[in-house]
């Protein structure tokens, strides 16, 4: 392939794109005190509810289940979240925020608005849509 074409050059921006928007993430998140282990979580778990299993926000954070354990352990030990015994399967624990949690996350969301603002100020409404559609069409075909 030839090393000029979109295509070529389209991984390797994507991939450096997305490790910058990360560090700047992290490092105005790290000024409120959240690591980028401790506070995908907890956006995740306000975002998709209250009470999925740790082997759920694994798999929606993209990482393996092990990985999550310590992160869980320390923002358990920091009060931001609880494991709840599951009423289904004894052997699983629901993962809850707890109220510290949920006002952590209301921080967390207000530093990702303001970051996330001022990265796409160049963008109208319309092209942010158009990327989060190509984001999708990127998606679903990783996934097949």
């Amino acid at each position: 392939m030839n090393p000029l074409s979109p295509r070529f050059r389209f991984g390797l921006r994507f991939v450096m794109l997305s490790r910058q928007w990360r560090h700047t993430l992290n490092l105005r998140l790290a000024e409120i005190g959240f690591s980028d282990a401790a506070w995908a979580p907890l956006v995740h778990l306000e975002a998709f509810g209250d009470g999925i299993s740790q082997k759920e926000l694994a798999e929606r954070l993209g990482l393996d289940g092990s990985s999550l354990v310590r992160t869980l352990d320390i923002l358990g030990r920091d009060g931001q979240i609880e494991r709840l015994p599951d009423p289904v399967d004894r052997r699983a624990r629901r993962i809850m925020l707890t109220e510290k949690g949920k006002r952590s996350v209301v921080e967390i969301r207000k530093v990702l608005v303001a970051a996330e603002t001022e990265m796409l100020a160049d963008f109208d409404d319309d092209e942010i849509e158009a990327l989060l559609d190509a984001f999708d069409k990127i998606d679903g075909r990783l996934k097949k």
